[in-house]
């Protein structure tokens, strides 16, 4: 049956840390749970089923015109609503097809998030993934949805609503801590997901997210790449190997500890981006968040595809603080990244090994 009472779960930012973004080209990546910023879904029974408008992201009355177009204008057309509702639809399409019976009433979802809009932090699909385990909490059938298809899930239900992106970002929500993925095509056909891997958080040394205020739009980067991957071009499929690669390597650092080849292989994951993508599809706010970290010796990389930076201070405490100065002068928002411990439970691992 049902869960009777209300439902409540978090779904927190993500940070591409290494191989990023190679996951949508069968790469490799290295992520982890940002603790700063979450979303969050409330379920609760009710006598009919109800999406609820969140006050500020689904706003639909104004003042005026021109307060409407100024909303549009900072934060798109469009808010969480169309999120959930997918989600929904994508889990009870799910259901149908593996024949999970769903037991139980109705109820009420409402959502809050203070992701920063367009940041590159995987916003969108925070809101869908604590959507997902409000649902699967609520039927009581966890257990019978393994942890490696979740991500697939939360990505079906975006692509319902035309959000290009790739399954990095899914797994380390669905996951939680600090996750290996692997995306071999190998893997991707034969088992229809990745092979993810969770490390241990504390191997990481102190990172620091850096953003604007008012990010450039992160949605329009892998459109041209993506063409040009397709159709076999040699610089985007050397390039994305190596990507690829770098969250092998990255990986390795990370056991040996070893923060210089860390910043190393930070700098190069963005250099390559830069190569294939191009300063114009990049954006120039998104490249000098770049270049204000490194002005001061740091390694910085996107968090995702634009719009948040995350770096590192090799040297250490000062550096750091010299990085602090340096973004507060450029007009960069910079506080030291927290990462969140797994969210896998005692159970979920056993599932994931039936696979």
């Amino acid at each position: 049956m049902a869960s009777s009472g209300p439902i409540e779960h978090r779904a927190y930012a993500r940070v591409g840390l290494f191989g990023n973004p190679s996951d949508v080209y069968y790469g490799r990546t290295i992520s982890f749970s940002l603790g700063n910023f979450w979303a969050g879904v409330l379920l609760e029974p009710s006598e009919k089923l109800v999406i609820q408008p969140h006050p500020i992201h689904d706003l639909v009355e104004f003042e005026s015109i021109d307060r409407l177009v100024g909303r549009v204008q900072n934060g798109g057309f469009y808010g969480g609503v169309r999120l959930l509702m997918a989600i929904c639809k994508i889990f009870f399409n799910h259901c149908v097809d593996k024949g999970i019976a769903l037991h139980g009433g109705n109820f009420t979802l409402s959502y809050d998030t203070n992701i920063p809009r367009q940041a590159g932090l995987s916003g969108s699909s925070a809101i869908v993934c604590a959507t997902l385990n409000c649902l699967l909490d609520f039927y009581k059938v966890r257990h019978l949805i393994k942890v490696e298809i979740r991500p697939n899930l939360i990505l079906n239900a975006e692509k319902e609503l035309g959000i290009v992106a790739g399954l990095q970002d899914r797994v380390t929500q669905v996951y939680g801590g600090l996750v290996y993925m692997d995306f071999s095509k190998e893997h991707m056909d034969k088992l229809g997901h990745g092979l993810y891997t969770p490390m241990d958080r504390s191997i990481l040394p102190p990172f620091y997210l850096i953003y604007a205020e008012n990010p450039s739009d992160s949605g329009k980067v892998h459109s041209t790449v993506q063409k040009r991957w397709l159709d076999g071009d040699p610089l985007i499929i050397s390039s994305m190997e190596e990507v690829a690669n770098i969250a092998l390597q990255g990986r390795e650092a990370l056991l040996k500890k070893d923060n210089d080849k860390l910043a190393e292989l930070m700098n190069r994951n963005f250099d390559l981006r830069r190569l294939m993508f191009g300063d114009e599809a990049l954006g120039s706010l998104n490249i000098s968040m770049v270049e204000v970290a490194r002005s001061v010796g740091a390694a910085a990389k996107f968090t995702g595809s634009g719009g948040a930076v995350i770096a590192l201070c090799p040297k250490g405490p000062s550096q750091a603080e010299d990085l602090k100065v340096a973004c507060q002068k450029a007009g960069f928002i910079v506080q030291q990244a927290v990462v969140v411990s797994s969210f896998l439970s005692d159970e979920e691992p056993k599932v994931a090994a039936s696979s």
